[in-house]
This record gives C-alpha cells, structure tokens and sequence, in this order.
C-alpha cells in the first residue's frame, strides 16, 4: 500500500495505483455534488473546483504526500458543500450569498452601465454576447440579465420576436424526437425493440426503399410516422 501512504520512492506500479485510485475517487466525489456542479459553475462550485484540483494534484505528483489526508480533506469539503447546498434550498439568505439574484444589464433597449461594471463584463463582450444570439441592435432586448451561473439571458420586446404558429393560428404537430435506430454502422436493437420492430425488418427497409446496407449508414434515425433518416459516410 506503498502508493495510499506517503514514502520516499515509488515504483512505476505503485504511481499507476496512485493515479487510479486518485482518478476513481474524484470521479465518486464528482457523482456526490450532482450535476449541477458540472452542468452550471455557480459561486460555491467554483470554490470546490478550486480547492478539489488544487488537494488531489499534489499526491498524484509528490510521493512524500500520502493520498490518506487529501482524501479526508476532499471528503470533509464535499460534506461541507453538500450542507451549503441544503442550506441555500431552504434558506433565502444562504441562497443569496451562494446564489446571488440575477445583475439586470439591459432593459427596454437601455444599458446599464453601472451594472456592467458590477458583473465586471466588458462592453466588447456583452456585444459579443448580442451577436451570438443573432441580436444586431441593443434597443430590441427588452432584458439582458448576468445569470449567476455566468450566462446572459436576453429576452427580446415582444415586436422582434419570432412569429410562431400560434400567432398565425396555424395548426402544429406536437414535437417528436427521432429515435436513432443506426449509429456508425450498427443497429440499435434496444432501440428497435421499443419500436416493436426487428433487425429483418429494418434490412428490407434500408435494402427495398433506399438501398443501402446497415454498413453504409452513418447515422439512421426514425420518428413516430415510421419515416426513416438516414445519413451515409461520406
């Protein structure tokens, strides 16, 4: 157990265990703080990112650090992060200094350059922001808000929106997902078999209809009408 506790050397071997058994424990504390802390790096998760990289890098780099205390320390912060989390679900006052409100920076085409400042976001980038939302003119948001999460939601007045069905009144279909039945030259039998259908059955489709072989396909996918997409290698 040379490569858990600290010592002077390690062998290769002894290294391998040490970056496995370090790999497979934060993968564990990772699966504890839930996807949130992945998905959206709010206040409090990027102070464990911090802290969590910056205990498990030195015993996987340093033999004379055992692996014992980082991963005591790691598992006391995540407590401690899985108890701030409670705590911000059911307190509004610890939800706002782990979760601050939302820092208004447009609102009826007008900027607010103080809040700007507030949220240290550079004009150049709320610009960018516009732009990669397809936003040409700042005057047709009717709110930008600097979420916490660190996204800028905007929202447009309501004469620059996209028209929808429903404006025209026009009948829509409700939306289907497609389901792949195909991905890289292999069927997807479990997929398939949810659709009640079979593997003979989707080779007469691909050979009587399009002509192809499941070797040849790409990506096929199917939707609730039984129409059949399908995209070869190219």
């Amino acid at each position: 157990m040379d490569f858990f506790m600290s010592h002077e050397s390690l062998t290769a071997l002894e290294w391998i265990f040490r970056a496995t058994i370090g790999f497979i424990f934060l993968l564990i504390i990772a699966k504890l703080m839930g996807q949130r802390s992945i998905s959206q790096l709010r206040f409090l998760d990027f102070v464990m990112a911090l802290l969590i990289g910056n205990i498990m890098a030195h015993p996987l780099s340093d033999e004379g650090l055992g692996m014992k205390g980082s991963m005591l320390t790691m598992g006391t912060l995540v407590l401690l992060y899985l108890i701030g989390v409670y705590l911000s679900l059911h307190s509004t006052f610890i939800r706002k200094i782990l979760d601050p409100s939302p820092i208004l920076l447009i609102n009826n085409g007008e900027i607010f350059y103080k809040n700007l400042k507030k949220a240290r976001i550079p004009l150049d980038s709320l610009l960018s922001e516009l732009r990669k939302q397809q936003i040409e003119e700042v005057q047709k948001v009717a709110i930008a808000l600097w979420e916490p999460g660190g996204e800028i939601s905007f929202f447009l007045k309501s004469q620059y929106q996209p028209v929808t069905h429903q404006d025209f009144a026009l009948p829509s279909n409700p939306f289907d997902l497609p389901t792949p039945i195909i991905e890289d030259g292999r069927i997807n039998l479990s997929e398939l078999l949810k659709l009640n259908k079979n593997e003979l059955w989707l080779h007469n489709q691909l050979k009587n209809y399009y002509h192809v072989t499941v070797q040849d396909v790409l990506l096929a996918t199917i939707d609730k009408q039984d129409q059949i997409n399908i995209y070869l290698y190219k």
